[in-house]
């Protein structure tokens, strides 16, 4: 299990730090102007591009299904929920906003993270890898809550959203990642060097068993 010490001090550290904090207040403000809340067309759009980064584009033919209206029903719908079993509720909350095309759980996590930041937080490989060592790209509604459940008491040790948590160890594992990529490339031109002296050595023996065979026949 990850510890707070491995976290604490990464969270703003995260390119997504700043545009997280950004789209939340912006959320935050939008809520308090609309009853029932919604998102808009470009509200959306903006938190799938936070989410998707460079993916973004891939999932663009799909996302021009949801129209302004269909995007308004969904997500009002999904976020008007409030149930005391949190476990449902997330499974209510999940199920209806994958009703949107390019929406799976990931994304729709990512929507309820940004929206309730105290309460969701964003589910994808790396988080995954780092809370439970193991590789995952495909994730369930009982994965999310899984993880939600692993990643709670973090946030509060660390008396942070759980959104928050979510995202230093997001770059926890970014961070491992580079450092794992350059030890691999450090060990590879090692070894890149050993083989080159041992190529010259081979080389000068070459040559040497050449001078010899060559005085040898004068």
């Amino acid at each position: 299990m990850i510890k707070a010490s491995e976290i604490e001090n990464l969270l703003t550290l995260s390119n997504e730090y700043t545009v997280a904090v950004k789209i939340k207040s912006e959320l935050t403000e939008r809520s308090n102007e609309r009853d029932p809340f919604y998102l808009t067309k470009d509200e959306l759009d903006e938190i799938l591009h936070w989410k998707l980064r460079r993916q973004y584009r891939r999932s663009k033919h799909w996302q021009n299904a949801n129209t302004p209206e269909i995007i308004k029903t969904i997500t009002s719908a999904a976020l008007a929920i409030d149930v005391p079993d949190f476990d449902y509720e997330v499974e209510l909350r999940i199920s209806i906003l994958t009703c949107l095309r390019g929406v799976g759980v990931p994304v729709a996590s990512a929507i309820l993270a940004l929206v309730y930041p105290e309460k969701y937080a964003v589910i994808d490989f790396r988080g995954w890898r780092q809370v439970f060592g193991k590789n995952k790209t495909l994730f369930s509604i009982g994965d999310y809550k899984r993880y939600l459940a692993q990643i709670r008491p973090l946030a509060k040790e660390l008396d942070w959203p759980i959104q928050e948590v979510d995202l230093a160890i997001w770059e926890l594992d970014l961070k491992k990642s580079i450092e794992a990529k350059q030890q691999s490339q450090s060990i590879e031109g090692d070894n890149k060097s050993e083989l080159s002296q041992l190529d010259m050595k081979r080389i000068v023996l070459d040559q040497a068993i050449k001078s010899v065979k060559a005085n040898k026949c004068e």
